[in-house]
């Protein structure tokens, strides 16, 4: 119809589809963790416009973080939800608004002894994508540094940084950045022919801070 308003949030996901680059930076609040992600500015290391703000209560039996359109969370964007509630595996589903499942991920336990990998999926569990820490060395050294009681105080821990792979092929990379506050930027620009859906992407994005070492 002329004039028909579009939803927001439904404007906000399709700018999402779209992009290739994010930017994701913690913000520091009681008894929750919040994020805002953004468009990547031109110099490849600072926010551009804002995509997203997320939302993770803490002590939840069952892990679930929401993202939304807007700063004051009134327009649900994106729901990130572990399947059960004692999930062991680890699996989480990406839901829309109305709670259709567009993805799923989950950390490959046996394979992230030494160095953490997960497995990106689709709506039905399909394997799309993988993302493994980019350095043995730096993996070893931050379980090292989580081991020994006279480290833990300090607070700084050793960067991680991730690859992520469509079957054999480095199609991007997570990294994070130096800086008070944990910042990263997720980049597929190698994922030309968009395998892996960027909704899901992004929300693989928070994952990756607020599950890693789960």
């Amino acid at each position: 119809m002329v004039g028909e308003r579009v939803c927001p949030s439904m404007e906000t996901l399709s700018e999402i589809a779209a992009t290739d680059q994010f930017f994701v930076q913690q913000r520091f609040a009681p008894l929750v963790n919040l994020y805002r992600i953004s468009t990547v500015g031109a110099d490849g290391r600072s926010e551009g416009r804002p995509l997203a703000y997320v939302r993770q209560k803490r002590m939840r039996i069952r892990e679930e973080i929401n993202l939304f359109a807007d700063e004051a969370q009134t327009v649900p964007l994106l729901r990130l939800r572990a399947r059960k509630v004692f999930e062991f595996r680890g699996r989480s589903e990406v839901q829309l608004p109305d709670g259709q499942v567009i993805g799923q991920f989950q950390k490959m336990f046996g394979a992230s002894l030494l160095r953490s990998a997960w497995q990106i999926m689709d709506a039905e569990g399909a394997v799309v994508a993988t993302a493994r820490e980019s350095s043995m060395a730096m993996a070893v050294l931050r379980r090292v540094w989580g081991f020994l009681p006279i480290l833990e105080n300090i607070p700084f821990k050793p960067p991680f940084h991730f690859d992520v792979y469509v079957g054999d092929r480095n199609v991007g990379r997570y990294t994070r950045l130096i800086a008070f506050r944990d910042r990263y930027v997720m980049d597929l620009s190698g994922d030309a022919e968009r395998v892996i859906d960027r909704r899901v992407a992004m929300a693989f994005c928070i994952a990756l801070d607020a599950l890693q070492d789960r």
